[in-house]
């Protein structure tokens, strides 16, 4: 008789090196985020992160979720909410570079917040802002009242 096997899946996360920072504002994330973007590469190609939070908003992690060309980057909103679950988070803030320098979010950039949010949501995690980076200056989507 032959067994059919089922691979094990095994995932982890570490709290090894974890920080005891909290995220208060938009600018404390941007903080955050400037801290793991590549500054050389800011206005050449696109990167996309995730900032994990607890429920006292003090920040577990941050994931690299993709990188890619000039004007896009192709992100997977069920790899941000892997990390997510992963790490138990309750809060998320994802944040994207802009190349061209400037800030006004486009109609794929809305859209994929509403997605992230409306996932988040099914998940009983929040969206906390979506933040729109450029070389000098950032975008919040929660400071201008869009999540």
């Amino acid at each position: 008789m032959k067994f059919n096997i089922v691979n094990e899946i095994k995932l982890s996360y570490s709290r090894k090196g974890n920080c005891e920072r909290s995220i208060s504002s938009s600018a404390d994330a941007v903080n955050v985020f400037r801290e793991h973007f590549d500054a050389d590469e800011m206005d050449y190609r696109e990167s996309f992160f995730a900032l994990y939070l607890n429920q006292a908003n003090k920040v577990l992690g941050i994931k690299k979720i993709s990188e890619c060309g000039i004007t896009s980057t192709l992100v997977d909103v069920r790899i941000i909410m892997q990390a997510a679950l992963l790490c138990n988070a309750s809060g998320i803030i994802v944040s994207h570079n802009h190349p061209s320098g400037n800030l006004k979010p486009s109609s794929c950039d809305i859209k994929m917040t509403a997605q992230i949010k409306e996932a988040a949501k099914i998940l009983s995690m929040s969206l906390l802002d979506h933040v729109i980076l450029t070389s000098d200056s950032h975008y919040s989507f929660a400071d201008d009242g869009m999540i």
